[in-house]
């Protein structure tokens, strides 16, 4: 099948027209140039490198993929060579700081650029996708020496950076890492331990890879508060190699264009990142930047698989379609069968709907840094720090679940390697589980951010929210009606919560659920308050997804609040006996 194509109308009617980026840019003084011209300037670009480069190594990289050799790391034919044509033209560094050798633009184009590459080749994207957040972790943590050594090569991607937190027995409780740094007299530290499910470990895509590694000090407390965070090159300032080993790269079920390392650190010489028993916190930097890209992945990855399901549904004919009538042709397109437009259209909703949130989240990272009014930054900041882990957990599952609904469109013939669909499900499953669970993200909604404050910030999103909504207009409207009651859901849960903790946990998942329909319910407002009813094209384009949202989307909102509201009654009845 035909290589993905990033459809960068759709991407700039997003951002320019529902959320009205480049007027709340040039407001900022760091972005006063940033006009609708510029911004459709990058996303053409991006969507030309994305397209014509990157995409056609995506099967390369899914059938030769990576290979280990004896320590060393062959990443598949071409990847090099586009990988070294992406940093010199300045990609990785579109969104950092000029004086560091960025370009000095905005997150939200960041946001497009990278859903766009994860889209086209998913495998070859996970190398520079920890490059922003590596970025920002040593920017706002590192010592004025490491980021005169390292930063500008981090920022411009002439240098790549991994995240060294899992290990063997330590997943998503960090604490329990044994990773150890012993001081030395000159200031740096020996770090002996091993990681895995380290991306990009090893590999040839660039001279030098910088990895930060969370390690524990020898008087360090137990737990998480014992972790610090380090920094070792592979390579030092003098040509020297470190004491850094890739022992070898997992087989995994997908993204075998990117290697999966285990790494072996063998008293490598390293320095401190941040203060010592601060680990996490100069990390979670880190991770939370990763969080946003593995949404925009889940994004990417369903679009991919959208565009392949709908190419196939327009070609493939069989059977009359119901309420067709009578027509010369003996079979009509499966696009035109309910139930194949039935699974295009609702895929569509969520994608189209998720590029709202994710682009608005961008965005709002970009008036947290920029904004001059301290409210106005608060109110960013508690938009992504509720709205973050929703997206990442909401939509790679979406990806999984709903790119297996378009390989279904494909009946037989999706199940084989040849039309390439089969690859996009593979490769998304694993955005369900890196950068925190998509169970970690429901109970770090719920129980770290919600009821921790007793729902007050998530009222105060709702009611930020609630002023772009007119009650006259019906989208609206179902937005606001979404919104009350799982303002009320919230209510009663903390109330049950109170009584019995473990309740929360029980319904974690449902509540991120439930929390991602309303939000996709006030996405889609927002879209269909941008539309210009005159022109045909655009109600013709957005007019099917919107008709899915409402019938087969939003239900499962009502679905989740009866689930949650059972758990309550039953946690009650509990107490009773």
């Amino acid at each position: 099948m035909n290589h993905y194509q990033p459809r960068t109308d759709d991407m700039a009617f997003i951002l320019s027209q529902v959320l009205q980026a480049p007027s709340q840019l040039q407001a900022l003084p760091a972005f006063a140039e940033v006009d609708p011209d510029l911004m459709r300037q990058v996303l053409d670009e991006a969507g030309k490198f994305a397209g014509e480069v990157v995409a056609p190594l995506n099967r390369d990289g899914d059938e030769i993929g990576a290979r280990f050799n004896a320590g060393a790391v062959t990443m598949a034919p071409g990847f090099r060579d586009a990988y070294q044509a992406f940093w010199q033209a300045g990609w990785p560094a579109l969104a950092c700081a000029t004086e560091d050798g960025g370009q000095g633009l905005p997150a939200a184009l960041e946001a497009t650029l990278y859903e766009m590459l994860s889209a086209a080749n998913h495998g070859w994207t996970m190398a520079p996708g920890l490059l922003h957040g590596a970025y920002e972790c040593l920017k706002h943590h590192g010592s004025d020496e490491l980021k005169a050594r390292y930063l500008e090569k981090i920022a411009t991607g002439e240098w790549l950076a991994t995240m060294c937190l899992t290990e063997p027995h330590a997943g998503s409780d960090l604490g329990l890492a044994r990773t150890k740094a012993v001081p030395q007299a000159d200031g740096s530290f020996l770090l002996s331990g091993t990681k895995i499910f380290i991306s990009g470990g090893e590999h040839d895509l660039t001279d030098n890879i910088v990895h930060l590694v969370l390690a524990r000090l020898p008087d360090a407390p137990p737990g998480p508060k014992g972790l610090s965070l380090f920094l070792v090159p592979k390579f030092y300032a003098d040509g020297s190699r470190s004491a850094v080993h890739c022992e070898r790269i997992e087989e995994k079920m997908g993204l075998h264009g990117s290697p999966t390392c285990v790494m072996r650190f063998d008293e490598a010489t390293s320095w401190i990142v941040g203060a010592p028993g601060k680990g996490l916190n100069a990390m979670f930097v880190m991770m939370n930047a990763a969080r946003l890209h593995v949404a925009l992945q889940g994004i990417g990855l369903l679009d991919a698989a959208w565009q392949k399901a709908d190419a196939y549904s327009q070609e493939r004919r069989q059977m009359r379609a119901p309420g067709r009538g009578k027509s010369a042709a003996e079979a009509d397109p499966i696009a035109e069968h309910p139930a194949m437009r039935r699974i295009l259209d609702t895929q569509r909703a969520w994608i189209d709907g998720g590029r709202v949130l994710a682009y608005r989240t961008a965005l709002e990272l970009d008036l947290i840094k920029h904004h001059p009014d301290a409210a106005r930054r608060e109110a960013a900041q508690r938009w992504c720090s509720l709205v973050t882990p929703v997206i990442k957990a909401a939509f790679t599952h979406q990806a999984f679940y709903g790119g297996s609904e378009c390989l279904q469109v494909f009946g037989g013939h999706g199940y084989v390697r040849e039309w390439g669909i089969e690859q996009i499900v593979r490769d998304a499953r694993v955005a369900m589980i890196y950068e925190g669970t998509n169970e970690i993200q429901a109970i770090d909604l719920l129980v770290r951010k919600v009821l921790a404050d007793g729902g007050a910030s998530l009222s105060a999103l709702l009611n930020d929210l609630r002023v772009d909504l007119d009650p006259s207009h019906p989208a609206d409207a179902l937005a606001l009606r979404h919104f009350a009651t799982f303002g009320e859901l919230t209510h009663e849960l903390a109330e049950a919560a109170a009584q019995d903790g473990a309740v929360a946990y029980w319904v974690a998942d449902d509540y991120l659920r439930a929390a991602a329909v309303a939000l996709l319910a006030w996405a889609w407002a927002r879209i269909e308050t941008a539309l210009t009813p005159e022109v045909p094209d655009q109600a013709t384009r957005w007019h099917a997804p919107a008709q899915a949202l409402r019938h087969w989307v939003l239900p499962e909102f009502d679905m989740r609040a009866a689930i949650i509201r059972s758990r309550c009654i039953a946690s009650e009845a509990g107490r009773a006996d």
